[in-house]
């Protein structure tokens, strides 16, 4: 018998509090997950509380103002994933009519995505299930994360997860073009890396940690544009390259989508890389999230000749 009492069954344990410690792991805060979870902080705190006796294991300690997972936690929040979302799983009807859907799904991804995929999937959306609503986040470098807190069910991007129990399946490979004014002078001329490089440029930087294949490309073989402006994203890049002489790199996808007021070009470091679709075993055997997985790729795949 415990000091606090006599210890707790540990067939005892259900999902809610699984749930919770998975939440708490994910998230660093007590207070974060009660938020999230829409209980009280005392609430989550017995829950964990509860658990430290279950499993003989403080499972988060203090350090530097934060809280931080002891390696028995991180084995098992490893393990409480996988049944948690097998049991979600279980409670999925097997069966989904897109017609009569309705739901809320929430897709991650930025603003590539957002311009590329992200209007034909609306159409098909209102054309085959108008009931199903989506939300999008912005994944910046945080997608991840937000697939494993259950904040996202979908991650479209250029990234590449290795651990952790995520699917993945690849929507199409994409390059990097240059694009610039009609009227620059290096509209119409075979760019080479040394012209590529001496010409000015607005180069988007998007912020963190990411950094655009094309300029790790550049950065491995010693070099560096000449960039005389940055910027966090490439929406406004049309309005800014217009009637300057400079270029930007995008994904070719994207200078599509810019349509006919610029010029597109090869780039010197074209730097090939794939979109991804990410997901977890919370949603992998959903009728409705494979329905949408499924017209997701369908979508890519019209697109592969763009």
């Amino acid at each position: 018998m415990s000091e606090t009492g006599p210890d707790p069954d540990p067939y005892a344990v259900d999902f809610a509090a699984l749930r919770t410690l998975r939440l708490v792991h994910a998230l660093g805060s007590f207070s974060r997950a009660a938020e999230q979870l829409g209980l009280t902080q005392s609430t989550v705190s017995y829950t964990v509380e509860r658990l430290r006796r279950v499993f003989g294991d403080p499972l988060f300690v203090r350090q530097q103002g934060g809280i931080v997972p002891t390696g028995r936690c991180d084995e098992i929040v490893a393990e409480a994933a996988r049944l948690v979302d097998g049991y979600a799983a279980v409670l999925e009807p097997r069966a989904f009519d897109p017609s009569d859907a309705a739901a809320r799904v929430t897709l991650s991804c930025n603003y590539y995505e957002r311009a590329v995929l992200l209007p034909g999937l609306v159409q098909t959306l209102r054309r085959r299930a108008p009931g199903l609503r989506l939300t999008v986040l912005t994944s910046t470098t945080l997608g991840k994360e937000q697939l494993a807190r259950g904040d996202a069910d979908m991650l479209i991007g250029p990234v590449r997860i290795e651990q952790g129990t995520y699917y993945r399946r690849t929507l199409w490979r994409e390059r990097y073009v240059c694009v610039m004014a009609p009227g620059n002078p290096l509209a119409g001329r075979s760019l080479t890396a040394e012209t590529y490089l001496a010409a000015p440029q607005a180069v988007v930087i998007y912020g963190g940690s990411w950094q655009s294949r094309y300029l790790v490309e550049i950065e491995a073989q010693g070099g560096t544009p000449y960039a005389m402006v940055q910027v966090p994203s490439p929406a406004a890049l049309p309005e800014l390259l217009e009637r300057t002489d400079l270029i930007s790199t995008v994904p070719r996808r994207l200078a599509a989508s810019f349509g006919p007021g610029l010029h597109v070009a090869e780039c010197p470091f074209p730097a090939p890389f794939d979109i991804d679709l990410y997901w977890t075993a919370r949603t992998h055997h959903s009728a409705m999230h494979r329905w949408l997985r499924s017209e997701i790729a369908d979508l890519a795949a019209g697109m592969q000749e763009i």
